[in-house]
Order: C-alpha cells, then sequence, then structure tokens
C-alpha cells in the first residue's frame, strides 16, 4: 500500500525544478545507496566513495533544470561514475600515498550469494569477494564500471549504455573485455577457488 502512495521519480524532479529541497532530498534516499555502491566498488576506498556519492548529488542538484525525462536512475549513475572517474584522477595526480591499489580494510568484499553457509563457507565467501574487488581495481575504467553494471548490478546493456554514454556496441565490447581480464587476473588466484571450481565464461 505504501509503495503505490510514494511519488514518482518524475513528480519529485518536477518539484525539485520549482526549488523544492525537500523533494530533491527525497530523490536521494531513494538512490543513495545505488549511487554509493557504485562509487565504492568503481573506486575501492570507502571515504572517497562517500565523497564522490555527495558530489554527484551536488552536481544533479545544480543540473536537476536540465534534467529532460527518461530514466532519473541511469542519469544518477552516469553522474557518479563521472565522479568516481574524476576522483580516482585527483588521487593519481596526489601521489602514491593516495593510491587505491591497495585495499581498505573497511570496505566490504563483494557480496556474493548465500545459501546456508557454515562459519567456514562464510571465510571463504569473504575471500573470493575481496579478491574479486581488488582485481575489479585492476581493470581500466570504462571495463571495471562495464562489468560492475552488468554483473554486480544487474543491468541491462542499454541502461549500461546510457549510464556511460556509449553506444550498446562499446558497453558488449568493455564488458567482454572487462571479463577476460578479470578472469585472467582471478586465474593467477586458484586458491580464492578451492571449493568452487574454476571460473566460468
Amino acid at each position: 500500500m505504501t509503495d503505490a502512495l510514494e511519488p514518482s521519480d518524475e513528480h519529485l524532479v518536477s518539484l525539485s525544478k520549482d526549488g523544492s529541497l525537500d523533494a530533491f532530498n527525497s530523490l536521494v534516499e531513494r538512490y543513495q545507496a545505488a549511487v554509493y555502491n557504485l562509487c565504492l566498488r568503481l573506486i575501492g576506498d570507502s571515504a572517497a566513495a562517500e565523497d564522490a556519492a555527495q558530489e554527484a548529488f551536488l552536481s544533479a542538484y545544480r543540473s536537476i533544470q536540465r534534467f529532460e525525462g527518461g530514466n532519473l536512475r541511469s542519469w544518477l549513475l552516469r553522474i557518479a561514475a563521472n565522479q568516481s572517474k574524476d576522483e580516482l584522477r585527483r588521487r593519481t595526480r596526489r601521489g602514491p600515498h593516495d593510491s587505491l591499489s591497495a585495499s581498505d580494510p573497511d570496505d566490504p568484499p563483494i557480496d556474493l550469494p548465500d545459501s546456508g553457509e557454515s562459519a567456514d563457507q562464510y571465510v571463504e565467501r569473504m575471500a573470493i569477494g575481496k579478491g574479486i574487488q581488488q582485481a575489479l581495481l585492476q581493470l581500466p575504467f570504462e571495463q571495471r564500471q562495464a562489468v560492475l553494471l552488468s554483473d554486480l548490478h544487474g543491468y541491462h546493456y542499454e541502461e549500461i549504455a546510457l549510464i556511460a554514454g556509449s553506444s550498446v556496441g562499446t558497453v558488449k565490447s568493455r564488458i567482454h573485455r572487462g571479463r577476460e581480464r578479470l578472469r585472467t587476473i582471478l586465474s593467477s588466484q586458484p586458491e580464492l577457488f578451492g571449493h568452487h571450481g574454476r571460473l566460468e565464461g
């Protein structure tokens, strides 16, 4: 019942364009988890991801008048991806002490499906998720973005293309190349997949 009473994205956007901060904050609440999670997986650092997510929403608020309709989630995630890319560039310019190649111990690993696992299986699943996250950070940004949106978030090619600002063909190519590179990286860590067999294509 409550879902039916929730205002639509279109209505909240319209109110936001009219200057309603409450309406925009409702959009933030609706999409903050998706925006933050994408920033976290793209950047690999929780504090930097929080900064990028905050900047993404600030940018969206400043740009809301230019939003001409369509998929709001894709629009927000595109802004978030661009902010994440900018954050990575800033950290690269600042030097090796800000490098994101090292793991942030506070970051959760990729959360894989759970099916009534034992304690040992849970530990193993966390290790696999951590290994996957670190491998993702070794991919070129565009490939990492495409693989994350497809394989972790479950978005269709068309929506990924909207988020990435590219063609569907380019998205498919990036996903294919990213998966291949990811498989190569992870195959050098067979200890992570002892009970799961080899990686499937």
